[in-house]
């Protein structure tokens, strides 16, 4: 009998508080009865994101809010600025350029974090905004969003951050910040299954809104606003995962979320020291507290690896993509994590490396990992 362990960064395990309601009978959604549930839900999204502005949802994938957050505030021929350190980085580029857009790509070892003076460096009158990945998930990289933040905003541009991988791991304070569009997922901290997105939107944000000549239907702020503002949505909505978000978002309101944060944070520095207790190397130089990517032994294979994890034990890990693809593997310190979780994981990991005859000390890794706990 084999039980499964998902430690991917995203989709993440789902309470079963959140699985019960998910498999009630359904209801229509142009009632009263979705109305209150969904003013419940922006409500709690608000208050994850630490913002008074607007939040709109979208029945999509978290890319749907990336495309949206481009496509309702730049014209033809805008420049933004991307910062390529990764494959969600590099989606924000091609986002843009599809769309016609004169995009300014900072482009950055990947590992590494943009800095507040290299995207200074870029910004000019010309720059209508800047996008950013408050944590790269595909390298485990966090950013520097408060000091970015300040940099733009002394400008006329707005900051726009994919917060998908990082919210409720790392810290992000949408209006003490001044960040003007900040975009989110269903599937990762949230700790529900994929199928919604949503964006936060400043007054700065809304006049480019105002201003905005790209084509757009569906993913319209608009109409979303308009919709939200009677407790709606201008189309049809995941009820489902709707119903699921308000039970994860009423847990991180009991645990706190603060508390969520600092969890995150000691779990995902119990992973690094038990993988650095085992030879292996971080390979983020600014770690993310949601994903931690490490690099495998030299010789070593991640994608034999992570298959090896699967088949034995049950265990999902992420594997690298692109220029990282069976160079690292990923493993998620979000959502619905406890302790043991933890200690499991880097259990596996010391399993699935000795099963491939990778030579280390037994037992390092999972006492190095419990230590940091118990600190």
């Amino acid at each position: 009998m084999k039980k499964e362990y998902l430690y991917s960064p995203g989709p993440t395990t789902v309470p079963p508080e959140a699985l019960s309601v998910m498999g009630a009978p359904m209801f229509h959604h142009r009632t009263a009865r979705f109305q209150a549930l969904f003013a419940e839900v922006v409500a709690g999204l608000k208050d994850v994101l630490q913002t008074a502005n607007d939040v709109l949802v979208f029945a999509g994938s978290g890319t749907a809010a990336m495309e949206a957050s481009v496509v309702n505030v730049c014209s033809p021929g805008d420049r933004i600025i991307t910062v390529n350190g990764g494959k969600f980085g590099e989606r924000w580029g091609q986002i843009g350029r599809a769309y016609g857009l004169d995009v300014d790509e900072i482009t950055i070892e990947w590992g590494q974090a943009v800095t507040p003076a290299q995207i200074a460096g870029h910004l000019n009158d010309k720059v209508k905004a800047v996008y950013i990945q408050q944590c790269e998930t595909s390298t485990a990289v966090v950013a520097d969003v408060k000091a970015i933040a300040e940099v733009v905003a002394k400008t006329n541009a707005i900051l726009v951050v994919d917060a998908i991988s990082g919210l409720l791991c790392d810290e992000l304070l949408t209006d003490a910040w001044g960040v003007d569009l900040v975009v989110g997922g269903s599937q990762k901290g949230l700790m529900v299954p994929p199928g919604l997105a949503f964006v936060s939107v400043s007054k700065k944000a809304w006049g480019l809104v105002e201003q905005a000549k790209l084509p757009r239907y569906y993913l319209d702020f608009k109409k979303a606003k308009k919709a939200v503002d009677k407790n709606d949505t201008p189309y049809t909505p995941a009820v489902s995962v709707i119903r699921g978000l308000r039970e994860t978002l009423a847990l991180v309101k009991a645990e706190g979320r603060d508390t969520m944060m600092a969890n995150a944070a000691r779990y995902a520095e119990a992973i690094r020291a038990g993988m650095t207790a085992i030879g292996l190397r971080i390979f983020a130089q600014s770690p993310s507290n949601a994903v931690t990517a490490v690099l495998m032994p030299e010789g070593a294979d991640s994608g034999k690896f992570n298959k090896l994890l699967y088949e034995r034990f049950g265990v999902t890990f992420a594997g690298g993509q692109d220029a990282l693809k069976g160079k690292v593997f990923r493993i998620a310190s979000m959502g619905y994590l406890n302790e043991f979780d933890v200690l499991t994981a880097v259990a596996a990991v010391e399993h699935t490396l000795k099963a491939m005859g990778i030579a280390f000390e037994p037992g390092a890794a999972v006492k190095a990992a419990q230590e940091t706990l118990v600190r």
